[in-house]
Order: C-alpha cells, then sequence, then structure tokens
C-alpha cells in the first residue's frame, strides 16, 4: 500500500496572514492545501492520506474535504508542538490504520507543484531502495556562514542539491525511527530525511522540479500564483 501523510500545521506567521493559516489561502477559489491533496487524490497508486493540521482548524479542514469532494482521506489529526512532533503524530496515526510495510510519502501542505510523476518516482525508489527524497538543483551559490561577517566556505553548487517534499519511506521503519528518538530526548529535527540518515538509514534522491516549491512567505504565494496562471494559459492557448 502507498499513503501520504500531509502536514498543515503552520500558522502563517512568516505570510502575515493572522485570520487563516497560509495552508487555507486560496487562489482561484481554491485553498492551497487542496492543490496539494489533489495531487495525492488523483494518482491511483496512492491508497489513502492522513493530514496533520493546526487543531482548532481541523473542522474547517474536514469541510474543505468535504467541498472538493476528496475521498482518499482517512484521518485528520492535530500535530505536536514541534514539526518532529507533528511528523510523529501523523507515522502513529497511519500505524493504525496501515501494515508496517506501506510505503508513506511525507509531504508538506503548502508545496503544491509537485505532479503525478513526482509521486510514482518516489513510490518506485522506496520500492527499489527503500527511501526516497525529492530533490531540486541548487541554482544558486552556496556559502557557509562564518564568523565576524566574513564568508565561509563556497561550495560548489554543481555538488548541491535542495532537499524539498515527498520524502518517502516504509512506515514501519518511521515510526521506530520516532519513536526511538523521541524517547532519547529529541523533540525536534530540521526533516525526515536527516532524522533517518542520523539512524543509519540511506536515503535516495529523486529528482523533481525546481517548481516545487515551499509557500511560506507573500512572495513564495505570489510565485505559486505565476506559476499556476502559466499552466493555464498553456492549457487554453498551447503556449
Amino acid at each position: 500500500m502507498n499513503i501520504a501523510i500531509i502536514f498543515a500545521g503552520g500558522t502563517g506567521q512568516r505570510m502575515n496572514t493572522k485570520p487563516k493559516p497560509k495552508q487555507f489561502l486560496e487562489l482561484h477559489g481554491k485553498p492551497i492545501i487542496i492543490y496539494t491533496i489533489e495531487y495525492f487524490e488523483q494518482h491511483e497508486l496512492i491508497d489513502g492520506i492522513v493530514i496533520v493540521c493546526v487543531e482548532k482548524w481541523i473542522d474547517y479542514c474536514q469541510k474543505l474535504v468535504d467541498k472538493f469532494h476528496i475521498e482518499k482521506v482517512k484521518a485528520i489529526i492535530p500535530g505536536g508542538s514541534t514539526g518532529m512532533l507533528s511528523r510523529f503524530e501523523g507515522v502513529k496515526k497511519a500505524k493504525e490504520l496501515y501494515p508496517d510495510d506501506t510505503i508513506c510519502l511525507m509531504h508538506d501542505g503548502v508545496r503544491p507543484m509537485i505532479g503525478h510523476d513526482i509521486i510514482t518516482a518516489n513510490i518506485k525508489s522506496v520500492e527499489k531502495f527503500g527511501s526516497a527524497v525529492t530533490v531540486a538543483p541548487a541554482i544558486e551559490t552556496i556559502a557557509v556562514r562564518g564568523s565576524d561577517n566574513k564568508v565561509g566556505q563556497i561550495i560548489d553548487r554543481s555538488k548541491c542539491q535542495m532537499a524539498k517534499a515527498p520524502q518517502s519511506f516504509r512506515l514501519g521503519e518511521l515510526f521506530k525511527v520516532h519513536r526511538e528518538a523521541i524517547d532519547a530526548g529529541m523533540n525536534d529535527c530540521i526533516d525526515t530525511a536527516y532524522l533517518m540518515q542520523l539512524n543509519g538509514y540511506d536515503v535516495y534522491t529523486v529528482e523533481g522540479s525546481a517548481e516545487n516549491i515551499k509557500i511560506t512567505t507573500p512572495t513564495d504565494f505570489y510565485t505559486f500564483r505565476a506559476l499556476m496562471d502559466i499552466r493555464e494559459n498553456s492549457q487554453i492557448f498551447g503556449v
């Protein structure tokens, strides 16, 4: 089985959208999170979806799922106090619903430009290697932060990749690694791939698109809008 665990836990502080979390902002009458979920809903290899949501917005999220006729969502649950604890809540709920060998695609609710092929590639990579992390080439020079306002080491960007999402693993391994890390006192970690790598797992990459942006700031939202307009225009005018 293959499932998606989608995280919609942000409160939109960097978006300056206090009344509504960023994942619920709308473009052309559809919330960002619905754009995201629909890729998994419409993918023939995805069997179910678990959403981890800001607790007081769970009812609203459920109404959106119903309004847009999303049928694969099996649970909408509250997250934890950190990103890592929220990921564990999603994994824990998935473990109640699915067997340990289930392939889990961990994805951000505010990353709505993934596409069918990326989902397929993640599933195939986990089937073959046991893991998949969606990446894109680094397109700008990357420098390590130095001291005293100096630039540290400048890294050859041809050797760098930007880690994105989905990040995909077997459910049983995700649960084991998160449970052991939390029991050892770790309550936060930058992302799933890093946690798995820390625990000795090889992490394999899947090449994605630079369009696979995470909508965190107003600039990101305007970029998303522009990309969607380009896609729509290409369908209408063939450009």
